[in-house]
């Protein structure tokens, strides 16, 4: 099959995964951060149980949109399969 970048289910799909990589980024970003905190100071960083809390935040996140676009990547599946299906009942017809 053909992608064709106007169906809906192909959008949410690319805008998902769009989303997942940002969230990626931000937990990169957080990791640095948390270790250039810890690791600048022999103490520990007053910044550092804020950082950890986006840390798990961010994870939490990340987790969803996954869980999500693989549902969503499901659902487009089956929807191709009963067209597909309802295509050839029809040629046979």
């Amino acid at each position: 099959m053909s992608k064709e970048p106007g169906k809906p289910a192909e959008s949410l799909v690319q805008q998902l995964l769009a989303e997942r990589r940002q969230l990626k980024v931000a937990l990169e970003r957080a990791h640095l951060e948390l270790a250039d905190a810890q690791g600048s100071t022999g103490t520990q960083d007053p910044r550092s149980p804020q950082l950890q809390a986006e840390l798990t935040r961010l994870r939490m996140q990340l987790d969803e949109t996954r869980a999500e676009v693989n549902l969503l990547r499901t659902e487009r599946d089956e929807l191709r399969d009963g067209i597909s299906q309802a295509i050839a009942q029809l040629k046979a017809e």
